[in-house]
């Protein structure tokens, strides 16, 4: 990535995930200058593949931002590795700051710095987490189809995670810990065939390099390959509490609240991705980040053409240079038929 850094930018995307490399490239393609700053710390950076995502299943994440970066590059779009510190106000624009002081100015920033996973503190967890500890039925389902599943109790959607799972594989195991199932819940969990097993979780049993087993406080080990997990997902947004762009709280975590074009309530910020869509996979999130290139595009089109037009004679009221005014005005044709009536008097 270069390190070499403008001035000032039409757009400054933070983040350069999947989303926010859609929506460099847009904003490219419509030929804005357009800066992505990115810390190179993807979330789904130890999983083996991206999965869900057309003509490009199973692709190393690694590989897809890396053909990602070379693509908008062609459409003149920096990139530079850094952590972003601050965001402020700046007249009509913002300033960025990194982790190392350098900044950069923007008309209009993209936020796509996606989130954090936040586990519960179970031994083994952290470590396997990506491999055989997931959390999306949709992201990792088709690899785990068949194996011991066990699904840990840790909030909201727990049960629904089951439920899911359990389309995939005929032994799930739902470990209730310190989070009970309500009764329809739990008879929902029975007639699928999910088993039930009350207990808090001490640890996972790893041997090999994979999992074996899920041991509860009293020792008992119930035998697992894979373990399912619901996280609890924070928004990397530290950073825009300068701008009063604040988290909003959700049942599995906290996100920037936008509508659905990524515009949120601070004017001139966008948003896209898992930073602002908890639930979003690679694919949802390349195309809210398109759509909210797009949008910023547009609006700096509406702000481009108010200067345009305020600066143009007939704007501001300036007769001084008829030659750029609209051939066929009413104005025009007053002056036409003056000249012509003057002429006539003069028997031309």
């Amino acid at each position: 990535m270069t390190d070499q850094l403008r001035d000032s930018y039409d757009v400054v995307v933070l983040g350069g995930g999947a989303a926010g490399l859609s929506g460099a490239l847009m904003l490219g393609r419509s030929r804005r200058s357009v800066l992505v700053i990115d810390a190179g710390a993807p979330r789904n950076a130890p999983a083996d593949g991206v999965h869900g995502l057309l003509a490009r299943e199973g692709m190393p994440p690694a590989e897809l931002l890396e053909r990602g970066r070379a693509e908008v590059r062609q459409f003149g779009v920096q990139l530079v590795s850094g952590e972003v510190r601050d965001a402020s106000r700046d007249g009509d624009g913002f300033v960025v700051t990194t982790a190392d002081d350098r900044t950069v100015r923007a008309r209009r920033l993209l936020v796509a710095t996606g989130l954090v996973d936040e586990l519960p503190d179970i031994p083994g967890l952290r470590e396997r987490w990506g491999r055989d500890v997931v959390h999306c039925p949709y992201c990792h389902g088709w690899e785990v189809r068949d194996r011991a599943i066990g699904v840990l109790s840790t909030g909201p959607m727990s049960v629904h995670q089951a439920l899911l799972f359990r389309q995939l594989s005929a032994d799930v195991t739902f470990f209730i810990g310190t989070t009970a199932p309500t009764q329809d819940e739990t008879v929902q969990l029975t007639a699928r065939g999910v088993r039930l097993v009350e207990g808090e979780v001490a640890n996972l049993v790893i041997a090999d390099d994979r999992i074996t087993g899920v041991r509860l406080t009293d020792g008992t080990v119930i035998e697992r390959e894979v373990v399912a997990v619901g996280s609890r997902m924070v928004a990397r947004a530290e950073f825009l509490a300068t701008l009063g762009l604040r988290t909003s709280e959700h049942p599995m975590g906290e996100f920037i609240a936008a509508d659905p074009t990524g515009r949120t309530d601070v004017p001139g910020v966008w948003a896209a991705g898992n930073v602002t869509d908890l639930a979003a996979q690679v694919g949802t999130a390349a195309a809210a980040g398109a759509t909210a290139g797009a949008q910023i595009n547009a609006d700096l089109v509406a702000e481009d053409t108010r200067h345009a037009v305020a600066a143009y004679p007939s704007a501001n009221g300036d007769r001084a240079r008829p030659e750029r005014r609209h051939p066929f005005s009413t104005d025009t044709e007053a002056r036409l038929c003056e000249t012509s009536s003057g002429d006539s008097r003069h028997g031309l």
